[in-house]
């Protein structure tokens, strides 16, 4: 045990000292290496512009011969090869080969970044000259585009051959300081090692049941304190046990009292604690002790706690056991490697919601009737012949009418959206098509107000994968929002691809929405501006309808946007859902 000790002390010493050897090494290579290129490459840059005007001249006068000779000529001077490129990607000149006779470099990263109009750098390997190379690709502009690119190359083998030299010089001086410090750390490593011996001592005759065993070390630093300290623990030691025992048996008291069902695995998978409820869950009152996976059947919880206990972080996910739902709460116990669960029952809960939803939607079919009838004796009433009060009072009846209908629809709508049975009916879909359509439904409406009404659509986007009417109706709501609060300007619908989402982005010239709003325009019912919206016709849960439709895709929506320059809606649905994935 001794020698077990002292080994790892000194041991870890000399891990450190070689991995800190060892990493001053490379950073410093690296560092310097750097150094170089950077300077390098900032010369390739300043010889590229002080070029620039020449070659200018040059690709003026058409004379791309001219050219050619020009940088063939100016690399004996410069030291650098020297290569002019067209927008097209062809190769003008070339200082040491025909460019007639080389590929085209359109794709090459120093002359892409160029091209979109900045300094390109690249360093890799060239085929053409057989060698490791510096690039820098200095874009040439006329007239705000960028007519060619002026690209510059730098031999890397001196460069190389200096970093080399500097490596064997940086390794050994770093390898005559690592040997000090292993001196140091082993002379250390003794020192601290006699104390520590007399701990463990101390602490084998406490194991055994010893109580008086007490250590005398003379050190005045925190060893010593460690020592002092260990002997007046002690002496309270009788004292804890009892105060530890007491507080157990108040623990499970507790425990046993909850409603929740517990239980305590370790990290071998077997249940070391539960209480009453977990032992009525099960119905067995002999769990302690047996594997967890005997007890509960459950492959799906079994795998969470393995993740839990992977991952060392807790988890919250919903469960069903025997047809019951149950909210599982899963900890991880760092001191044991093991995990706490805790079941909490949701049954009656899901009653009360089931409750709620049934008397939504009892509701709306209950004033669909009435409102129906409404509107037809609306629609009777504007055929007699009548006065001017009473059209306006038939068209206000009519609106309200329109109106309820429209929240019995949305609440409709929401219900369907809301039940556990509801599936998405996923399908291919062509986003550029069926975004086109949704806007040719406003172009009367935004013609009517003076607004444009703008598709982008990004070029070669694959098919998105989800429920077409769904997706139909999100889209339908956001434009629909845009144009009512648009009073002039634009509504434009964007389709793009970032990463694995496929991105809906419906953004208008309107008044915008303010931040202190935006967390809650998702709810059901709650607008922003209350008159406008009842002017206007909203329902206020055409947004809450949008979300769920998002959330049912797996997909995320947030809104942005400066207050009175517009708002801007985007949602990133994954290009395969999960209800697609199973």
């Amino acid at each position: 045990m001794k020698r077990t000790i002292f080994l790892k002390l000194f041991g870890g010493y000399a891990l450190i000292l070689l991995l800190a050897a060892g990493l001053i090494f490379l950073l410093s290579s690296a560092s310097v290496r750097r150094s170089h290129e950077d300077s390098a490459a900032r010369n390739l840059e300043a010889l590229g512009r002080a070029l620039q005007p020449d070659v200018d001249a040059l690709l003026d006068s058409g004379r791309t011969a001219d050219l050619d000779a020009f940088v063939k000529q100016t690399e004996k001077r410069a030291g650098a090869r020297i290569t002019v490129i067209d927008p097209q990607g062809i190769v003008l000149a070339d200082s040491e080969k025909d460019p007639a006779a080389m590929e085209n470099h359109r794709y090459r990263q120093e002359v892409a970044d160029a091209l979109e109009g900045r300094v390109g750098q690249s360093l890799r390997f060239s085929y053409t000259v057989e060698a490791r190379m510096l690039y820098i690709g200095i874009p040439l502009q006329k007239e705000g585009r960028v007519r060619a690119v002026l690209r510059l190359s730098y031999f890397m083998s001196s460069i190389d051959e200096l970093i080399a030299r500097l490596r064997g010089a940086i390794g050994r001086a770093v390898l005559i300081v690592a040997a000090l410090a292993m001196l140091a750390a082993l002379l250390f490593s003794l020192h601290w090692n006699r104390p520590i011996r007399r701990l463990n001592a101390a602490a084998r005759r406490v194991e055994g049941g010893d109580f008086a065993a007490r250590v005398h070390i003379r050190n005045r630093d925190e060893l010593g304190t460690l020592a002092a300290g260990f002997n007046g623990m002690m002496e309270r030691t009788e004292h804890l046990f009892t105060d530890l025992t007491r507080q157990r048996e108040n623990l499970l008291n507790i425990i046993a009292a909850m409603e929740e069902a517990l239980a305590v695995v370790d990290k071998d998978g077997r249940i070391t604690l539960v209480n009453t409820s977990f032992q009525r869950l099960v119905g067995d009152q002999s769990v302690e002790g047996r594997y967890f996976w005997e007890v509960l059947r459950r492959p799906a919880l079994r795998d969470l706690i393995d993740q839990v206990r992977a991952e060392k972080a807790g988890r919250r996910q919903e469960c069903r056991l025997d047809e019951r739902p149950f909210l599982c709460n899963l900890n991880y116990l760092p001191a044991q490697d093991g995990v706490v669960l805790l079941l909490h029952d949701l049954t009656e809960m899901r009653k009360v919601e089931d409750i709620k939803k049934d008397f939504v939607v009892n509701a709306s079919h209950e004033l669909r009737t009435p409102i129906a009838a409404i509107t037809g004796a609306v629609e009777i009433l504007e055929d007699e012949a009548a006065g001017a009060a009473r059209a306006e009072a038939i068209e206000i009846l009519k609106r309200h009418a329109d109106r309820l209908m429209g929240i019995v629809e949305d609440l409709l709508k929401l219900g369907e959206l809301e039940d556990r049975a509801f599936k998405l009916d996923v399908t291919e879909i062509n986003g550029p098509a069926l975004a086109a359509g949704v806007l040719r439904v406003f172009e009367p409406r935004a013609k009517a107000k003076g607004l444009a009404l703008r598709l982008d659509a990004a070029a070669g986007l694959p098919a998105l994968r989800g429920d077409a009417d769904q997706i139909e109706r999100l889209l339908f709501n956001l434009v629909d929002n845009a144009v009512k609060y648009t009073d002039k300007g634009s509504v434009t619908l964007a389709l793009k691809i970032e990463g694995t989402d496929y991105i809906l982005e419906v953004s208008d010239t309107g008044p915008g929405i303010p931040p202190e709003h935006r967390s809650r325009i998702f709810e059901r019912f709650y607008v922003v501006d209350k008159s406008r919206s009842r002017k206007l016709g909203g329902t206020g849960l055409g947004l809450s309808i949008v979300k769920h439709i998002v959330q049912l895709h797996g997909g995320t929506i947030f809104v942005d946007g400066d207050e009175g320059r517009g708002a801007v809606f985007t949602v990133r649905l994954p290009l395969r859902p999960k209800s697609d994935q199973s």
